[in-house]
């Protein structure tokens, strides 16, 4: 019985596919399929088997192509979808492939479509017999293209690009390189890894929201995760969808190091990759200049509060500041702050490990206006926006701190909850968000937990240390991390 359910919810999951890929409502696929709306939902929905019939006139329709969403050339398009294998040319008729045809990128282009977002598919020849683009050079190629295109907004990037080059022997790889003869023998090929694509593509448009995909082989959830976190950080990305191909698990990674859309229904994690994307894809930023060659502040420094100090010392002690580790070195997450002088806010370094904090220190912004920041001392943390609309909001409040942690089972105080989901971390909206949520806990602590993030524990600088660390350690887990250990 429960293997027929399960057969059942593949074949419905199939059908939605289908219908993602077609670009089409419910009622549209429906009616293609000469099928009452409700009979449709219960179908898709794996409430009513899937009949021979209906399988047989979705593929009928999808080998027709009506309606089905192909690759378009508006150039205006704010969407850009990009999927399909490629290849690298070792000799003459010999190169090395990385296989995909087209399907996902097909499915997320539908989608897409569907919620009447203007959409440009482009796939390469291997999904495609009539794209120009087929080799890892053309696709480097596509990168600057949609990068050199002001209207966009949006790029899934979704092509399986061959992870190496090839050679053999002292003859350079081409296309009409001089081909191999069987009757010489056996031949061994050296493999040299390929340049990462995906890391061009923010490099000069941080405007752009970048979707990127990672595949694993007989992963943990944990080692996915790591997966995908090791691709975020490496090449700027907004959001990760990885997917294990024996396992058949998705999982959608973030910035903040968290995990949504675990799940084995592919469907399920490629909507949910979308909404999630449009929804942070509206989120507003405040850019920061650094200016060169000016000096931080030190962690000892007056202008830091004492009970500050203190606190943060206790988390990192406690083992809230996990580090990542990643091409620049260990990194951890969260943040923290301090009121400085004259509107100033003194707030914790990107991309540095808060473990070494007497080493390294902390940087000066100076807000000017509402989108940028004067930094000293070296890039700030991506949760000054957040720090500026606390400080604006909670005059009364001097200090800022922020780590990934959970809260405990047994928690005595209600810490208020605020969704995460919707916004990227670090931008306007997320800071609100956080601002918004912020309540007194007890005389001179407030605090907000972001959902599937870490708690924001706002507190003054008159406040004793000790009761602060007695807040923290009665409702959150220092131990344990939101999202997943980052450790191998």
């Amino acid at each position: 019985m429960n293997e027929a359910l399960e057969t059942a919810a593949v074949e419905a999951s199939a059908l939605r596919a289908w219908r993602n890929r077609m670009g089409w409502s419910r009622e549209e696929a429906a009616a293609q399929l000469s099928l009452k709306r409700d009979t449709y939902k219960k179908i898709e929905n794996g409430q009513r088997p899937v009949t021979a019939r209906v399988m047989a006139e979705a593929r009928r329709l999808e080998q027709l192509g009506g309606g089905k969403v192909t690759a378009v050339t508006d150039d205006k398009a704010a969407i850009h979808v990009v999927g399909g294998g490629t290849i690298v040319h070792v000799r003459n008729h010999l190169a090395l492939a990385a296989p995909a045809y087209g399907s996902t990128a097909r499915e997320i282009a539908g989608i897409c479509t569907r919620q009447g977002q203007p959409t440009r598919l482009t796939l390469t020849r291997m999904a495609d017999t009539s794209s120009p683009y087929e080799t890892n050079d053309d696709m480097a190629r596509l990168a600057d293209e949609i990068c050199a295109n002001p209207h966009t907004r949006i790029v899934f990037w979704n092509p399986a690009i061959c992870d190496f080059n090839g050679q053999i022997g002292d003859v350079a790889a081409a296309r009409k390189a001089q081909r191999l003869k069987t009757a010489e023998g056996e031949q061994s090929i050296r493999l040299t890894p390929a340049d990462k694509i995906v890391a061009s593509i923010r490099r000069t448009r941080k405007d752009i929201y970048l979707v990127a995909f990672k595949t694993t082989t007989g992963a943990s959830e944990d080692e996915m995760y790591l997966a995908g976190l090791k691709l975020m950080k490496g090449a700027h990305i907004n959001l990760v969808l990885v997917n294990d191909v024996v396992t058949r698990k998705n999982m959608v990674v973030t910035p903040e190091e968290a995990r949504y859309h675990v799940t084995t229904e592919r469907v399920e994690a490629l909507e949910g990759l979308v909404e999630m994307a449009m929804l942070r894809s509206r989120s507003t930023f405040t850019r920061s200049t650094v200016v060169e060659g000016s000096a931080g502040v030190d962690w000892q420094s007056d202008i830091i509060a004492d009970n500050l100090r203190a606190v943060v010392n206790h988390c990192i002690k406690n083992g809230a500041y996990k580090p990542l580790k990643t091409k620049r070195g260990p990194v951890t997450v969260g943040h923290f702050a301090a009121r400085g002088p004259d509107g100033k806010i003194v707030t914790s370094r990107r991309w540095s490990n808060f473990n070494e904090l007497e080493k390294t220190g902390m940087v000066l912004i100076e807000p000017k206006g509402l989108h940028s920041v004067i930094a000293y001392g070296g890039k700030p943390s991506v949760g000054g926006q957040s720090q500026r609309i606390i400080f604006t909001d909670h005059p009364q409040l001097d200090n800022i701190v922020h780590f990934h942690c959970p809260l405990k089972d047994d928690a005595p105080q209600k810490v208020p909850l605020r969704p995460q989901r919707p916004y990227e971390c670090g931008s306007h909206e997320c800071g609100k968000n956080t601002s918004d949520g912020l309540r007194e806990m007890e005389e001179g602590i407030w605090a907000v937990m972001l959902d599937h993030h870490g708690p924001n524990i706002v507190f003054r600088k008159d406040v004793p240390a000790e009761r602060v660390i007695a807040f923290i350690e009665r409702n959150f887990d220092l131990s344990d991390k939101t999202g997943g250990h980052v450790h191998e």
